[in-house]
């Protein structure tokens, strides 16, 4: 319209102008939360207008700036925004009964949601839903996620969805959009696990640090109730004589530095009988300059008490998981025999 001349503008037409100018300003608005219905409504507004004047523009923005500023506090749209605020407050049991009796459906991004589930949830559901709807899935993580749910998962299986993510080229997005909502909606439907971790990893994990004698003695226990179980906890277990066959040497460096050297010492010169080879393995890993200091600093310190000899390999070990943790080493999958 002719610029000096104000006109009244209907509510979409507001909302279009404010849209557009912070489009303009180079705001990234997120409006794909919003219903579908509203966003082709405003596209369509957008579509229909062309030029106002100054005068115009500004009364909508004082109007808007208004309606703001008088905004005391707002509360989410729906249950599942108010979900969404509550999050980390309320347990996942309580959300998971809600969304169960009130059929809640996701909004916004099923896909957003499905990336931030811990890789581990996803790895059953690759195991047992179709080959198509896992390529998809996969084809939807990312590359470094994919390729570690990939690699968990038996040869076979992993070989078929890989070749199935090469027919993913010609899926419309509609589909891809209702395998991600289907998705979503299954992995929210499971309910919580009170321990983070499977049974295996914790006992593995308390027989990591529990004495030699202890740990021996709860191996025997469980081979009696449960050997296939036993063999597991074998497995996740990763003590001082197993440093040879799951750390690769060019990170034994790393593992010295974060162990004081008087507790790196003390478990080398411990590591007798059986350990030898795992002592024999760290000096091996560094320069001979520091191996020959070390060796002599064990040779003067003469005949390590075993209480200190296992509370200096322990040292040790907790260095390693913690720089596994950490993501700086990858420790070896081990002997499966």
């Amino acid at each position: 319209m002719p610029a000096g001349r104000e006109r009244t503008l209907t509510k979409r037409q507001k909302a279009a102008v404010i849209v557009r100018l912070l489009l303009a300003e180079g705001i990234q608005l997120k409006l794909s939360d919003l219903p579908e219905a509203l966003q082709t409504e405003l596209a369509h507004q957008m579509s229909t207008m062309r030029f106002i004047d100054r005068e115009t523009l500004k009364t909508v923005v004082d109007e808007f700036v208004d309606e703001i500023e008088s905004v005391g506090l707002s509360f989410p749209g729906g249950l599942e925004g108010a979900l969404t605020v509550l999050d980390g407050t309320i347990s996942p049991a309580t959300v998971a009964r809600i969304r169960k009796a009130k059929g809640i459906n996701f909004t916004g991004d099923p896909w957003e949601t499905i990336a931030g589930i811990d890789p581990a949830r996803l790895l059953p559901l690759l195991e047992e839903e179709s080959i198509e709807v896992g390529a998809v899935v996969l084809s939807k993580l990312k590359v470094s996620t994919a390729a570690e749910l990939l690699g968990k998962l038996p040869g076979p299986r992993a070989r078929k969805l890989a070749y199935a993510i090469s027919l993913t080229g010609g899926i419309e997005p509609e589909v891809v959009e209702r395998i991600g909502r289907a998705v979503a909606e299954q992995l929210d439907a499971q309910p919580a696990r009170a321990f983070a971790d499977a049974p295996v990893e914790r006992v593995g994990a308390i027989l990591n640090f529990s004495p030699a004698a202890t740990r021996d003695d709860v191996l025997v226990g469980l081979d009696e109730e449960d050997k296939v179980f036993a063999e597991e906890v074998r497995k996740a277990i990763f003590t001082f004589a197993n440093i040879p066959e799951r750390l690769d040497p060019r990170d034994v460096p790393k593992v010295t530095r974060d162990v004081e050297q008087a507790q790196l010492v003390t478990a080398l010169a411990g590591a007798t009988g059986p350990l030898a080879p795992t002592a024999e393995f760290i000096l091996g890993a560094m320069s001979k300059r520091m191996a020959d200091q070390l060796r002599e600093e064990m040779s003067a310190l003469g005949q390590v008490r075993p209480k200190d000899a296992e509370a200096a390999m322990s040292a040790v070990v907790q260095a390693i998981r913690t720089l596994e943790e950490s993501g700086e080493v990858v420790l070896l999958a081990g002997d499966d025999d």
